[in-house]
């Protein structure tokens, strides 16, 4: 039974794997492992922006903000999240960006977990966002 229990700290967890603390991408026994959903706990500077919208997205997207104030850019569509608990959800097939302006904590939920989506090298880190 130990090995289906797992308890830590979503920010120092987060610091491991580029803010991603469960999904497909974690190893198959660990308990954070899904292939039906991924979780962030997104850290951003004051200032921080994608690089780059990303295109094609292929799954549906929750994204809450925990504190800070930080904006989504969604196709003719700007939402600003600037009070704790602030969301915005978007599904299949809707592009998106984000800019943070004002030091911000975002948790950001999908589903499904797809592996194999990643962004070209540059975006990367990113990609997950």
């Amino acid at each position: 039974m130990k090995d289906s229990v797992y308890v830590g700290n979503a920010g120092k967890d987060a610091a491991l794997d580029r803010g991603w603390i469960l999904g497909h991408f974690k190893d198959v026994g660990d308990p954070r492992h899904s292939e039906a959903v991924e979780i962030k706990w997104g850290v951003h500077p004051r200032a921080d922006a994608r690089s780059q919208w990303v295109r094609g997205e292929e799954r549906t997207a929750l994204l809450v903000l925990i504190s800070g104030r930080f904006r989504v850019e969604l196709p003719g569509r700007s939402v600003l999240l600037e009070e704790q608990g602030d969301y915005v959800v978007w599904g299949r097939g809707v592009d998106h960006s984000w800019f943070a302006e004002e030091e911000s904590v975002v948790l950001t939920v999908r589903w499904p977990s797809v592996p194999g989506y990643a962004a070209a090298e540059k975006d990367e880190a990113d990609r997950r966002t």
